[in-house]
């Protein structure tokens, strides 16, 4: 693959990485999380291919 495809890759991700940490932590600031443990799941999507990438996981509330 070529340079252009690694880099704008990588700052996608990083973008999805960053923004979606903020939005989990934002909502577990705001909601009674602890002793809680919530399943998560993140979808990417590319239009134009034939793309649906999913994981799970789960998150464990503050303590």
């Amino acid at each position: 693959m070529s340079d252009d495809f690694n880099m704008s890759m990588r700052k996608f991700l990083k973008q999805v990485g960053v923004t979606s940490q903020q939005a989990i932590e934002e909502a577990m600031r705001e909601n009674d999380t602890a002793g809680k443990s919530f399943t998560a799941r993140a979808v990417i999507t590319i239009d134009g291919l034939d793309l649906e990438h999913v994981v799970e996981g789960k998150i464990e509330g503050a303590q």
